[in-house]
């Protein structure tokens, strides 16, 4: 695992981070299903019909996603201008992840650019990185894009926005993410993509959607970019 991991950040060009998992768990002391509940409110407050299984819909962004498919924009503004609130005040108790700092601030040893692709609004997670004094150490920030959540991942285009941002190729770049959606969209845009597996019901699960890689830690990540700092060091000497 170490050996793979070690050989698949080796002269790596930039580190693409999701924010909810990698970064920090967003709905720690806001839940995810409370958040949900809110927004299916909003739909109803619209005079939308809503059906069972959205109604008991966990995932906020499956409510986002599913209110636009539905394609009333007037609607889905609204559940997206609900659900940008929410995740502004979610970020305020969120919990960092175990590590995910230090993977941040060993890419900048590292001289790796460090970009974060969320299908969370770009405004929490700025607002994350800010608390946290990391915002100096991350650009661009891609957040969801406003009041259309089919060009959330897995659609590649946040992905590749990033990309073309930190100005590297594809090839790279290498995206880390907890959610299929992510090694999806890594695999679409072209970019190599490590499964964080939060969760061990995860590991699995991202390998067969085809993550190069499957961590259970982001530790690991940490050490091969300080690694890749002190070879580059040894090679300027």
């Amino acid at each position: 695992m170490n050996a793979d991991l070690d050989r698949l950040l080796a002269g790596v060009g930039a580190v693409l981070l999701d924010f909810d998992g990698p970064v920090c768990s967003v709905f720690a002391g806001y839940p995810a299903p409370q958040v949900a509940a809110e927004l299916v409110d909003v739909l109803r407050r619209h005079g939308v019909d809503v059906p069972p299984d959205l109604a008991s819909e966990p995932d906020p962004l499956e409510v986002l996603r599913r209110t636009g498919a539905a394609g009333d924009q007037d609607v889905t503004r609204a559940v997206e201008d609900a659900l940008c609130e929410a995740e502004r005040r979610a970020v305020e108790t969120a919990e960092p992840t175990p590590y995910g700092r230090e993977v941040i601030v060993a890419a900048r040893q590292a001289g790796v650019p460090v970009a974060v692709v969320s299908n969370n609004s770009a405004g929490a997670v700025i607002a994350y990185l800010t608390a946290h004094r990391l915002a100096a150490y991350v650009s661009p920030v891609i957040g969801r894009a406003y009041a259309d959540p089919a060009r959330m991942k897995p659609n590649p285009e946040p992905i590749l926005e990033a990309v073309r941002a930190v100005r590297e190729p594809a090839s790279r770049c290498v995206l880390i993410g907890d959610s299929l959606s992510d090694i999806e969209g890594a695999r679409a845009a072209g970019v190599r993509a490590i499964g964080y597996a939060n969760r061990p019901a995860k590991v699995e699960l991202l390998r067969d959607v085809g993550a190069n890689v499957v961590i259970t830690s982001m530790a690991g990540i940490a050490d091969a970019l300080l690694k890749d700092a002190d070879v580059k060091l040894q090679s300027d000497r």
